[in-house]
């Protein structure tokens, strides 16, 4: 199901989530409704205080593909890169963020078993900002420049 997408000043935004606990049939289906959502929205990751629920699950939408995240940290970041981010929850606005060129992370999987990925570029961009969600982090607070993207037609 597309949920609805909660945005800047809604303050599930800001708390740090709780672990996720029970690998169960409501998890998958959290899984299944970050997953339509961002879909829907055409981004590139969701995480699930974005859609109300503060648990530590995050969807990563990249060219390396689609990874469901539960529970994730970062093991190590390597290198640096400077550029443009957006956020489904701050419409309108871009910023400039830096953020590792290069990530190790490990999280599980909706059904509870152990992953491992590396991530570089704009794949370790966006698993650094969903990740970021999961702390109250949002890109706004780190950028170094914020600006207002043109009115959609």
């Amino acid at each position: 199901m597309v949920r609805y997408v909660v945005q800047t000043g809604d303050e599930v935004l800001r708390k740090t989530c709780a672990e996720v606990k029970k690998f169960d049939k409501e998890l998958g289906e959290l899984m299944d409704d970050l997953k339509q959502t961002v879909r829907a929205e055409n981004g590139a990751g969701l995480a699930a205080p974005q859609i109300g629920v503060p648990l530590r699950a995050v969807v990563v939408d990249v060219d390396d593909g689609f990874f469901e995240m539960v529970n994730p940290v970062i093991l190590s970041k390597k290198g640096e890169q400077t550029g443009p981010e957006g956020c489904l929850s701050v419409k309108g606005k871009q910023g400039t963020v830096t953020r590792p060129y290069k990530v190790k992370a490990e999280y599980r999987d909706r059904y509870g078993r152990k992953h491992k990925l590396t991530a570089e570029g704009f794949f370790a961009r966006a698993v650094c900002h969903e990740l970021d969600h999961l702390d109250g982090v949002l890109y706004t607070d780190i950028a170094s420049e914020i600006y207002d993207l043109p009115e959609e037609d």
